[in-house]
């Protein structure tokens, strides 16, 4: 489990490779929603998401020999890219690997990080040719499941804190649950009692299976938020939501497309469906909100084609 002084170690650590991204008040959506509503726009990060966070985090820990020897990434979308920056950025060789499923957008940015990529038709058989090349030598770095992954994204609570000390609420996707649990120990220490709201959405409910069960599940992702579908959760990231159950929330895809619609109209922010589902979270909760209370919505990620919004259209208007 990652502590606060991990997320402080972290943060001089990548702070010359990764940008502080802002934190705006949206007169709009606080409007709308009877609060004071913040985005904290991780979109505008290297690579358009939260990742390179902890992908420059993981490669800052190995040893000069490891890295020279290179690293190998799983991913189907912002991991891979954030890798392949980072990777390029320190000299390290990399190489991702990933299903023949991935967008082409995604694997045509990481190759154009500097990243060899190697295709797969289904996720086993791309697990097997990355843990081939651990074997020969590389070093396998996760997108989601890694301590170090955890305490780089962890300083975006740091910020958050820093620019807005009286937030009273945040919300955060959660995917494989890296994200919410770096932040979360980050808030949790600066302000006891915060009110930490995690999401996901209809078919890439990981989580919501887990806190079911009771433990760590596996489950086959359906849900049109492709970067919000990981096949399971890390158990530390678990035991950290448990603290936070009652404030989990599941939306639709047709939700989640209709806050990220909203957010390019109104705010002119081009959001993933795995980052708009935070204004879907929170407009179902909007009673849980007082005029007094300070919500931030963390809009992870920006990797949404134009052929991706042709697509929503076409399923949701």
């Amino acid at each position: 489990m990652i502590t606060f002084d991990d997320i402080l170690a972290a943060r001089p650590r990548v702070q010359p490779y990764v940008r502080r991204t802002p934190l705006e008040r949206s007169r709009t959506l606080s409007d709308q929603l009877g609060t004071n509503v913040y985005l904290k726009l991780e979109l505008f990060q290297r690579t358009g998401s939260f990742k390179p966070r902890g992908a420059f985090n993981q490669i800052l820990h190995l040893t000069p020999d490891q890295r020279a020897h290179g690293v190998v990434g799983v991913s189907g979308g912002n991991f891979a890219q954030a890798l392949a920056d980072a990777g390029d950025t320190l000299g390290t060789p990399t190489m991702v690997c990933m299903p023949t499923t991935a967008p082409k957008a995604s694997v045509e940015a990481t190759r154009g990080y500097g990243a060899t990529v190697e295709l797969a038709a289904t996720f086993p058989e791309v697990f097997a040719r990355a843990e081939a090349l651990r074997a020969a030598g590389a070093c396998l770095l996760h997108p989601f499941d890694n301590p170090h992954q955890m305490a780089g994204v962890g300083t975006i609570g740091l910020e958050v804190h820093e620019d807005l000390p009286q937030v009273t609420d945040i919300v955060i996707s959660i995917g494989g649950g890296g994200l919410i649990a770096g932040i979360t120990v980050a808030l949790e220490a600066l302000i006891p009692g915060i009110r930490v709201w995690g999401v996901e959405t209809e078919g890439a409910d990981a989580m919501g299976q887990a806190l079911k069960a009771g433990r760590v599940v596996e489950v086959t992702p359906t849900s049109l938020a492709r970067t919000l579908s990981a096949p399971y959760v890390a158990e530390d990231a678990l035991m950290i939501v448990r603290r936070h159950a009652q404030r989990y929330v599941l939306v639709s895809d047709r939700e989640a497309y209709e806050a990220a619609r909203h957010l390019l109209e109104r705010t002119k922010v081009n959001a993933e469906l795995a980052a708009a589902c935070t204004l879907a979270a929170a407009r179902r909760v909007r009673e849980a909100f007082s005029s007094d209370s300070h919500v931030v919505l963390v809009i992870c990620g920006g990797n949404v084609s134009l052929e991706d919004w042709v697509d929503y259209h076409g399923r949701f208007a």
